[in-house]
């Protein structure tokens, strides 16, 4: 069918949208065509022969028709496909094969006879066959080469973005109950010495799970449910260390219902506390600023804590996770800097897609 034919040329210069699962689908999306452009291959074959006819331009059409005739024998085992099992790529290639090689010799002897009935002596029967199946090779096998690379490629990250979220969230659970047994034994603590410090710490605790729990279990989340929980952590961080921590966030106008990953900003913050506040004697601040830069999310987190040399943060589990996580959901979309000047703040910035939550 032209109509297959036009759409497997167009497929070997575009490559064609990839299909569903199977093979059998990714062959009728290549080889295959709806009613409608169906009935406009009758049309434009109907055409063609009837003004070569007219031209009297015989050999042009037996090479035209004998053409023609693997792209119908596969495009009718494409539409015949939906009424049988679906098929692995080995078989479907073994199909696809025996179709093209096998019509094009069945297709010979007539080639021969049109030639002998017209008086013209016709090109020579290997040469045809190399046209015809070369053609087919092009038309329809190229193209269904270029959509299982594209599904081996989909399948591959897909792999790759489960892998990395079972990772994450087995990093999760070994820091969480951490930090719950941390603040636990600080409000028992308080609880002897400082009881109305010991009832903020459990608010915010409870304000903390409250936000944190939703989040470990979905995939989306929003700047304003991020910064939220990053608020009672800090609020839970600046009970334990006193006056030693400060912190002041900044979420710019109309930006509180912009997507972000869930606890990605919670990763950054508790890097910051890490290794920018316990290891400082004298007070720190840490500050949270969400803007739109170039079209894009930018979220920063700067404290002037410890003030360690550049090469001493960035290569932890924690931030290589981060960036494997950004690569793997935006691409190239994303990115994440971690400048360290001496002497100076550290600055963690995350540069994110600017989309609003419906």
């Amino acid at each position: 069918m032209i109509g297959a034919l036009l759409s497997s040329v167009q497929g070997t210069l575009i490559p064609p949208p990839i299909a569903g699962s199977s093979a059998t689908e990714a062959l009728r999306r290549v080889a295959g065509c709806s009613g409608r452009q169906g009935a406009w291959s009758a049309v434009i074959v109907a055409a063609l022969g009837l003004a070569g006819w007219q031209q009297q331009a015989y050999a042009w059409l037996g090479l035209y028709f004998l053409l023609l005739v693997p792209l119908l024998a596969v495009g009718l085992a494409a539409h015949a496909s939906r009424l049988l099992p679906r098929l692995g790529w080995t078989p479907t290639w073994g199909v696809v094969l025996v179709l093209i090689g096998g019509s094009a010799m069945l297709a010979l002897p007539v080639y021969r006879s049109w030639a002998q009935l017209h008086g013209f002596s016709g090109l020579r029967d290997n040469l045809v066959l190399s046209c015809v199946v070369g053609f087919g090779l092009l038309t329809v096998a190229l193209p269904l080469w270029q959509v299982q690379s594209q599904a081996a490629a989909l399948r591959l990250a897909a792999l790759e973005q489960a892998a990395l979220t079972a990772e994450l969230k087995a990093l999760q659970a070994q820091i969480e109950p951490h930090f719950l047994y941390n603040t636990l034994a600080n409000t028992r603590y308080l609880a002897r010495h400082d009881p109305d410090k010991a009832v903020r710490m459990l608010d915010h605790l409870i304000a903390y799970l409250h936000s944190a729990l939703p989040d470990m279990r979905s995939s989306g989340s929003t700047l304003a449910r991020e910064f939220e929980l990053a608020e009672h952590y800090l609020a839970l961080m600046a009970i334990r260390f006193g006056e030693r921590l400060s912190y002041r966030l900044d979420c710019g106008a109309g930006l509180a219902d912009a997507v972000m990953p869930p606890l990605m900003l919670m990763s950054l913050v508790e890097n910051a506390v890490q290794h920018g506040v316990e290891p400082m004697p004298g007070p720190v601040c840490i500050t949270l600023q969400a803007r739109v830069h170039d079209g894009k999310l930018c979220v920063l987190v700067i404290d002037d804590g410890a003030r360690l040399a550049p090469n001493a943060l960035g290569s932890g589990v924690g931030l290589s996770n981060l960036r494997a996580r950004l690569q793997a959901q935006y691409g190239s979309g994303a990115g994440f800097v971690l400048r360290i000047e001496p002497g100076k703040a550290t600055h963690a910035a995350l540069t994110l897609p600017l989309e609003l939550h419906a």
